[in-house]
């Protein structure tokens, strides 16, 4: 079944066709129904890969996260996505796993497939990729790493705020034990969270301990930071996580050692993912709008606005019943 069977079936032309499977608002509605009818009853499958090398471009666009298993990156793809399915675009999606060999073989074969834009929601994306990025003549937008340039935009979280915003907060509280839990503290936005903890902590010194530990990303790491971190000695009364979701590990295994939260550990996150207010107990975090983001990402991929462009997000403190002061 090909583009002339539909036309002939709907009695117009081929170009009237192509109107109205790319979405071109010129055509009559009651052609567009006709011809839609048509695609329907000879159940047509357009050629995508075939279009796009006629066109240069499809009206798909490219999201590459960094885990996938985390909510914070599927609330974004589906804020881009319900924006993209509106409009007529669709999202393809790739996982990187924090791999940056990964990264760069998902960015290419996006490419190859020529996205109409192409959003990396990614921490661990180096310079050398993004100059390869800002020299393709394809809209991208990078998430919380790099500057803008020319075909590239940025939307930034303002991650250093958040952190500091938890740490005088628990300081506040008289906690003077810390403990930061984080994953691959050695990239950009994420290795920021965790010097900001230790700036805040030494601002305090010296009347505050502290440490840090990193493991993977998810709740088994976030359970396995607390087993060390206790198994070490240190006993802090409140621990921040870099994100809501290693911050469901260490709840569930403060549990496990018959802790009490907050009374005898006060915890937080970050993101403020939809699951942080439905815990038990509910989850103190950091808001990080995810829709926006995703939003966001859209509008820049599909606004004609080819200069740089950066979008910065200021978090804010969501205070719920996982902290209280510390205990004694």
């Amino acid at each position: 079944m090909n583009l002339e069977d539909v036309a002939q079936r709907a009695g117009v032309s081929t170009a009237t066709v192509s109107r109205v499977l790319n979405n071109i608002s010129v055509v009559k509605n009651s052609t567009r129904a006709r011809v839609l009818q048509a695609v329907e009853e000879l159940r047509y499958y357009p050629n995508i890969h075939a279009r796009a090398l006629a066109g240069g471009s499809t009206r798909t666009l490219g999201l590459i996260v960094s885990n996938l298993e985390n909510p914070f990156f599927q609330n974004v793809f589906h804020a881009l996505e319900q924006e993209a399915r509106q409009d007529g675009f669709e999202v393809l999606v790739a996982n990187t796993q924090y791999d940056p060999e990964r990264l760069t073989t998902a960015v290419r074969l996006m490419l190859g497939r020529r996205v109409a834009g192409l959003a990396l929601v990614v921490s661990e994306i180096g310079p050398n990729l993004i100059n390869e990025l800002a020299e393709r003549d394809v809209r991208t937008v990078i998430y919380s790493v790099g500057a803008p340039r020319p075909n590239i935009h940025t939307i930034k979280t303002n991650y250093r705020k958040g952190m500091q915003l938890v740490a005088e907060y628990l300081h506040g509280l008289g906690h003077r034990k810390m403990a930061f839990v984080g994953h691959h503290t050695t990239l950009g936005p994420l290795s920021d969270r965790q010097r900001t903890f230790e700036e805040v902590m030494e601002r305090f010194a010296p009347g505050v301990q502290f440490t840090t530990i990193a493991r993977d990303d998810g709740f088994a790491g976030g359970a396995d930071a607390v087993q060390a971190l206790f198994a070490n000695g240190l006993r802090p009364s409140a621990v921040i996580c870099v994100n809501d979701f290693m911050a469901v590990g260490v709840l569930s295994a403060l549990r496990r050692l018959g802790l009490r939260v907050p009374g005898d550990v006060s915890v937080t996150g970050h993101d403020n993912i939809n699951l942080s207010e439905h815990l038990n107990p509910s989850l103190t975090t950091v808001h990080v709008p995810r829709d926006d983001i995703g939003r966001s990402i859209f509008r820049s991929l599909v606004t004609d606005n080819n200069g740089p462009a950066e979008m910065v997000i200021e978090p804010e403190l969501v205070v719920r019943e996982s902290t209280g002061p510390a205990p004694g």
